[in-house]
């Protein structure tokens, strides 16, 4: 909006009222003027033209045109001023006489088609005035009076007045009424101009003497005598320039005092700040000096550790008197617990540094939770509580994500419980809160009936080192690590934690976690079919554990006979299952009478104790028990026990089940790989399946080969030196033999996306590291379809396998382990596909290549510029085949970080770890070679 100033304003304002009085006034005089002019005209027109319809009426009605145009030449002659023509015209509007010639006769005429009007009749047009007036026969006969008379009508006269003296007097009058109004306006302007005079030129002294006051010109004054209001106005802001004055004068020393305080301020805060910087490099030097002795701990301790614990199993698998294996156990669990408490110091030290790396691996989600629940049961079933585990039906067997670090937030909160719960139950349920196409959301919950927590003590459960109460850590012994390293962890994952508990009524840890569905095979299915529709008498004295047991049971379809205890008389079973509970303890004739009851209405009797009484399981096997399993049941363990027959119950655990040998295919394949001991491997694997094996130990020898010779399929690693496994499958498909042949991505990498991102590169499929055997095949069967066409392989249309599965990604499966041990045996035989001479092949070079690795790493903590990623990942790859997980997921974290951009500095506690289990891998070798 335009703001206008105050001399505009009054200057408007004075002029205004003039401006539309006088426009009002003039245009309303003017017009009553002008019309008055017109209707004079139109009168004087008329007291013309009437007189001469009366006298030309005789000599109309004789035809008399000299006489009629005496009469109107006549009158033309006395008012020719303003008469320009007079015509008379007969009833047939034919023109009878004239004044004088007229150009244009039809401009006085009635039209034709309109009857003659009885009355005077006025045209005003723009230059002229046009009246007509009939002419009557009046004068022969005095019927006038008669009612319904009418006179006849003779003709008619038509007079053309000129307007142009009543134009030039109307525009004379409007002259006049602008002159007054000019006059008017005149006049008022000399009024404004007196007024702004005296009121707004002070005024706009007064704005800009305010103005200099306000840029800080204090001693600016407003001089003179002014009118009325101003002079107060005047004074006023002469009095505010005075306060200004006085108060900038002390405003300046005010300011002068703070600024010489700030300064003062200024340069301690300098000092602070130089204080400050030593500190944080004290800091930082200390943690660096604690992830060294972090470090140096690990090694100083997890070495003496791991042979205490090594020798102390060994021990264990000999012939031992109780009291020996009750003191060589008892060694085993202190040295346990001693590295349980450096693993979660360590674990605490790479979270708050940021450096623990989560997986994102394939793995079976029940196997994983009973694998934990087998390791706590011992120390819940001292206490005498019961454990059980409660999944949701509706979970799938396969999900991706970290178990490791799942597992250890249930050991930790399991553990707890067991620590504080003196009697009754710790019970674990998994449930699904939200199941999505791809996703799904779990809920873990761990229930116990221990001392529980108040709310007070609720606020420092998840405080680094603290406890609940002080003489927690006196009763029951611990870091206060556990619960600190659960929150992170769960976090990390993108989880949440929380938990409810009343004091001596017990608590619930509860914790929420996302995960990915997977279809990939990461477990051998259980065939329960043979169970269906069989009867099963379950004898559980607990509520809780005889539930979870009915519910796995259900869903194999077993119709489920519960009891609490064991009835004197039933129906016949298929089965019975006989729960003990823990410390009861109860009378070995108890035990045998319960046995020798259930053999009497079942066919295969099972016996399920606790892990505290497993020195049963030989008097009751000998007592005609089918089969003796520790508590809590694993789903697997139980499965397998029902469907198997008796006399293969027996049978030493993790002998290889024969299979047939796998049909040779009339191919050739190429295997890829810059790792000599995965190449080995892979090509092993491949020569027991495929007639020609062609090795190419990197991508640019791959291109050569396929520019040479046509193969059916290749397999490719990705990370090469020289040329990576992408660009040379790219090359590949550029050649002549080979641009239609399929490329196999064989990594070590089965992070989400992976997949995809290879794919879209160029890759025909996708095969992670460690290669597994049924995999393997399901790989073959799928792109090998077409070069067999015998009619019982399952291979010509294109069927089998390939249709089950669709190998995406692998995952190492699961080998019973203890993840503290640095080399195991077993796992590295099932990794070479159960060929011992492969396996010690691959450890060998494993060994041969680890003192290049420790000297290259050595070099580097020196301060020395090396890369050293490509060795790093070698011995990630060599590692896979070798049975050494600890060191695999060593290498796998280094490797991460590094490919991140990690600096050496970064990951030194890493490096000084590497080091050590390169040494645990040696020395563990060497005290047993199978």
């Amino acid at each position: 909006m335009t703001k206008y100033g105050l001399r505009a304003r009054v200057f408007t304002l004075t002029l205004a009222p003039t401006l539309i009085i006088g426009l009002l006034l003039s245009a309303f005089f003017t017009m009553s003027r002008y019309r008055d002019l017109e209707h004079q005209l139109i009168s004087t027109g008329a007291s013309i033209i009437e007189p001469l319809a009366i006298s030309t009426e005789y000599g109309m009605a004789d035809h008399n045109r000299e006489a009629v145009r005496r009469l109107i030449s006549y009158a033309h002659r006395k008012h020719s001023q303003i008469v320009r023509s007079i015509a008379v015209f007969t009833n047939n509007n034919e023109l009878f006489v004239t004044s004088n010639f007229h150009r244009n006769f039809e401009a006085l005429m009635y039209p034709d088609d309109q009857p003659f009007p009885m009355l005077l009749e006025t045209q005003l047009n723009e230059n002229n005035l046009i009246l007509r007036a009939p002419i009557l026969r009046e004068g022969q006969f005095n019927n006038s009076s008669l009612p319904g008379y009418q006179a006849e009508t003779l003709g008619y006269i038509a007079l053309e007045l000129d307007l142009s003296a009543l134009r030039l007097q109307q525009y004379q009058e409007i002259f006049t009424a602008l002159m007054v109004l000019l006059f008017g306006l005149t006049l008022s302007s000399l009024f404004a101009y007196r007024l702004m005079k005296d009121v707004t030129r002070p005024i706009s002294h007064m704005v800009s003497v305010v103005d200099r006051i306000r840029r800080g010109h204090l001693d600016v004054r407003i001089e003179g005598q002014l009118l009325g209001e101003l002079d107060t106005l005047k004074n006023g802001i002469n009095a505010m320039a005075i306060s200004l004055s006085e108060y900038h004068i002390e405003m300046q020393q005010s300011i002068d005092q703070a600024t010489s305080d700030l300064r003062e301020t200024l340069e301690q805060l300098e000092i602070q700040n130089v204080e400050l910087d030593i500190a944080k490099k004290r800091a930082q030097e200390a943690a660096r000096v604690k992830s060294e002795f972090l470090a140096n701990m690990s090694h100083e301790l997890r070495t003496p550790l791991n042979g205490v614990i090594g020798f102390t199993r060994q021990m264990l698998k000999t012939r031992l008197s109780t009291s020996q294996q009750d003191y060589l156990q008892t060694i085993e669990k202190s040295a346990n617990n001693l590295l349980t408490i450096i693993n979660d110091i360590l674990d605490f030290s790479k979270l708050e540094a940021g450096k623990l790396l989560l997986e994102n691996i394939p793995f079976d989600f029940t196997d994983a939770l009973d694998e934990v629940m087998k390791l706590l049961a011992p120390s819940a079933h001292e206490k005498g509580l019961e454990l059980t585990l409660k999944v949701d039906n509706r979970i799938p067997t396969g999900l991706i994500g970290d178990p490791l670090r799942i597992q250890q937030v249930l050991t930790n909160l399991i553990g707890n419980a067991v620590k504080f719960t003196e009697r009754g139950n710790i019970d674990v349920a998994v449930e699904v809160k939200a199941d999505r196409e791809e996703n799904i959301d779990l809920q873990f919950m761990v229930r116990d009936t221990g001392i529980g927590i108040s709310e007070r003590q609720q606020a420092q459960l998840f405080q680094a080192f603290s406890q609940a109460d002080a003489s927690i850590s006196r009763r029951y012994g611990g870091t206060g690590l556990g619960l600190v390293i659960t929150q992170k962890l769960v976090t990390q994952m993108g989880g949440e934690i929380s938990l409810t508990s009343r004091l001596h009524q017990g608590s619930t840890f509860w914790f929420s976690l996302r995960l990915t569905k997977t279809d990939l095979p990461v477990s051998q299915p259980i065939d329960t079919s043979s169970l269906m529709n069989r009867k099963l008498l379950l004898i559980e004295p607990n509520m809780q554990a005889a539930s979870v047991i009915q519910q796995r049971l259900i869903r194999a379809g077993i119709h489920v006979t519960y009891r609490s205890t064991m009835p004197d008389e039933a129906e016949h079973h298929d089965f019975a299952l006989l729960n003990l509970s823990p410390g009861e303890q109860p009378p070995l004739a108890s035990v045998l009478d319960m046995v020798f009851k259930a053999e009497q209405i079942s066919d295969k009797v099972i016996v399920t104790l606790p892990t505290t009484e497993l020195a049963l399981s030989e008097r009751l096997l000998n007592a005609g028990v089918t089969a003796c399993l520790p508590k809590p049941l694993g789903h697997r363990k139980l499965y397998e026990t029902l469907v198997t027959e008796p006399d293969m119950l027996g049978e030493p655990e993790g002998l290889p089940i024969p299979q047939a040998a796998p049909r040779i295919l009339p191919i050739t394949v190429m295997a890829v790989d810059d790792n000599p001991a995965n190449l080995k491997l892979i090509s092993a694997l491949l020569s027991e399946r495929v007639e020609t094996v062609i090795t190419a130990t990197g991508g640019r020898k791959a291109v050569e080969y396929a520019h040479q010779k046509h193969f059916d399929l290749v397999f490719m690693d990705i990370q090469m030196p020289e040329m990576d496994g992408v660009t040379a499958c790219q090359e590949i498909h550029k050649t002549e033999l080979n641009h239609t042949t399929p490329v196999i991505a064989v990594t070590a990498h089965a992070m989400a996306g992976e997949r995809e991102r290879l794919i879209k590169a160029g890759m025909d499929d996708y095969l992670t590291k460690p290669i597994e055997e049924p995999i393997l095949e399901q790989m073959l069967a799928k792109w090998t379809s077409a070069h067999d066409s015998h009619p019982d392989n399952g291979l010509a249309n294109g069927t089998g396998l390939t249709e089950a599965h669709h190998p995406e990604s692998s995952t190492e499966q699961a080998v019973t382990a203890d993840p503290n041990i640095s080399w195991n045996w077993d796992l590295a035989l099932k990794q070479a596909a159960g060929k011992e001479d492969l396996a010690r092949d691959m450890l060998q070079m494993l060994l041969d290549f680890m003192p290049e690795v420790e000297m290259l790493v050595n070099e580097a903590l020196d301060g020395k510029e090396i890369d050293l990623w490509p060795p790093i990942h070698k011995l990630h790859g060599s590692c896979a085949y070798s049975g050494v997980p600890r060191l695999k997921n060593l290498c796998h974290r280094i490797e991460t970080e590094l490919k991140a951009g990690a600096s050496i500095r970064d990951i030194e506690p890493e490096l000084f770890e590497l080091v050590d289990e390169m040494n645990n891998v040696v020395k563990a070798s060497k005290r047993y070679r199978p």
